[in-house]
């Protein structure tokens, strides 16, 4: 279903079909030919001694106390804002592909951030992830990409989903730093042209 711009939500795979509108486009590294851009060696930098750990998909008590103080300072009127314990172990849980947890820790162990990834045939699928919102200058949500990219990488699989990207879009456009970067489109999967999209990571 990835293959043709779908995405998954909990049991069911979904995707935009708007009247008229076509913004909404899946976005997908291709692995193997990603190379850092400076600003993301800087991210890299920031975030040295931030380790990650692959476990089961369980909703874990620190994990969804971190959750909610993420949603509180970054999405207060988003429609998971008032999400509660036994929603975030939906999310987490219910899934009919195989289904990971990606943990982030500091170099002190404290709970950096955490990323709910599917693993399909051609790649890695970022569902949901969410950070400490006290880290947020050192660009935690990129950071988290990056490490995907890595974990793809020694799964050798070619491709991380990114879910959907809108062109101008501020809140999206960080994905098209991850460069080369495929869109699906009425013509299929196309590289991302250069001059577009590509806003500063800052804050992700």
């Amino acid at each position: 279903m990835l293959r043709g711009g779908f995405r998954r939500s909990h049991l069911a795979a979904y995707r935009p079909a708007c009247p008229g509108c076509r913004a909404c486009v899946s976005a997908r590294v291709c692995v193997n030919a990603f190379t850092p851009s400076r600003s993301l060696r800087r991210v890299i930098a920031r975030n040295a001694g931030v380790t990650m750990s692959v476990m089961p998909a369980l909703a874990r008590p620190d994990h969804h106390a971190l959750f909610q103080r993420y949603l509180a300072a970054r999405h207060p009127d988003g429609t998971m804002a008032s999400m509660g314990r036994e929603g975030y172990g939906a999310l987490v849980e219910e899934s009919a592909v195989e289904t990971r947890l990606a943990e982030f820790r500091s170099s002190g162990g404290r709970l950096y951030g955490v990323c709910v990834f599917d693993i399909v045939a051609d790649g890695l699928s970022a569902v949901y992830s969410f950070y400490e919102p006290l880290r947020v200058k050192d660009s935690p949500g990129s950071y988290m990409i990056l490490s995907l990219l890595g974990d793809a990488r020694e799964r050798a699989l070619p491709y991380l989903y990114l879910g959907y990207w809108i062109d101008g879009c501020d809140k999206m456009d960080y994905k098209a730093r991850f460069r080369p970067l495929e869109v699906h489109g009425a013509d299929g999967w196309t590289i991302l042209d250069a001059r577009e999209g590509g806003q500063d990571v800052s804050n992700h």
